[in-house]
């Protein structure tokens, strides 16, 4: 299993339970971090996989798919498997996200999951963090974040 991370992604949006956070927005932060299974990376250097191909070479060392724990359905459309997590669709995911208004970040860290867990079918995990930069708190404060955690997941060492 793989960590596909992309940390301190750098939004401008407007997100917010007040409706001047949602008129004038702010700075968001965002960090995500994808578990995927990438087996398939050691006999194909590409972002998909044709399992036939991969079959042959593992019959040559006398090796199968079910070996290396790779399940194959019936349908043909199974012929074909990612072998990891493109990070830029990630980002393209989470960008169409950020320009959803949201009153709650919690909300937003929610859909931004689902969304990527929806679109990869390799996705094992995912750990989503959102910094909202100087919150209109009365005070000084750097940040307000909200992180979500589904499926499977080691946790990395978050970043400042």
């Amino acid at each position: 299993m793989a960590t596909i991370a992309l940390e301190g992604m750098r939004f401008y949006a407007y997100h917010g339970y007040y409706e001047e956070e949602r008129i004038l927005g702010n700075e968001f932060i965002l960090d995500v971090y994808v578990n995927t299974e990438t087996i398939l990376t050691k006999f194909v250097d590409d972002l998909h996989a044709d399992l036939d191909e991969v079959d042959e070479m593992l019959k040559a060392a006398d090796m199968s798919l079910k070996d290396i724990g790779v399940k194959r359905g019936k349908a043909e459309k199974d012929k074909h498997r990612p072998t990891t997590v493109n990070y830029e669709t990630v980002y393209l995911l989470c960008q169409a996200e950020m320009r959803e208004s949201t009153q709650l970040l919690e909300t937003l860290v929610e859909s931004i999951a689902e969304r990527i867990i929806g679109y990869f079918d390799n996705v094992e995990g995912v750990l989503v963090r959102l910094k909202k930069r100087h919150p209109p708190l009365g005070g000084r404060v750097d940040n307000a974040w909200v992180m979500t955690v589904k499926g499977e997941i080691e946790i990395p060492m978050l970043g400042e």
